[in-house]
């Protein structure tokens, strides 16, 4: 994209530049400067119009399915990483910096994977690594079957740790 606005910027200063090579005037430049800041602003505005049209191109609402990552039990447990795997295949790893957890322990969610899957019962499997109160590291593994819909579909990944609930991993359905 920033060649686009150097050859742009380029365009400009030869049309604006006379051919005697006379000096080019503060106002000049300025105006300039304010071509390519429409410039680029018409970029940035185009590139999340793509990125729009590429997602619902990639991901259409009928095939969709979305899965989220929350955090209960925020004091107890301190999550390092997940593995998410849809139908035996691994489709999400994610390492979690101090700041991300931060955000989870907030009340955040983060998506962790959106992807197409047809219609039908799929198996989720996901798997997270952390540590507790007291430092000892926790291993938690879950599965989950869920029936995809015509619409799209939600799936939240609760994590809390053991001793909060049962296996520290619960699943929910929107």
């Amino acid at each position: 994209m920033s060649r686009v606005i150097y050859g742009l910027l380029w365009m400009a200063l030869q049309f604006s530049v006379p051919a005697q090579a006379e000096e080019v005037s503060r106002e000049q430049i300025k105006g300039i400067d304010e071509q390519v800041q429409e410039i680029k602003k018409d970029v940035l505005s185009i590139s999340s119009e793509l990125k729009l049209l590429e997602e619902k191109l990639l991901y259409p609402s009928n095939t969709q399915v979305s899965l989220f990552v929350s955090l209960t039990g925020k004091d107890k447990f301190r999550l390092d990483s997940v593995e998410v795997m849809l139908d035996g295949k691994p489709v999400a790893t994610y390492i979690y910096s101090f700041k991300e957890l931060e955000a989870l322990r907030a009340g955040g969610m983060q998506r962790i994977y959106t992807g197409n899957v047809q219609t039908g019962e799929h198996l989720l499997k996901v798997g997270s690594l952390g540590k507790s109160a007291d430092g000892k590291e926790q291993r938690q593994t879950a599965e989950y079957r869920f029936k995809k819909g015509i619409g799209p579909g939600l799936v939240e990944i609760n994590l809390a740790g053991p001793g909060v609930r049962s296996n520290g991993i619960e699943f929910k359905d929107w």
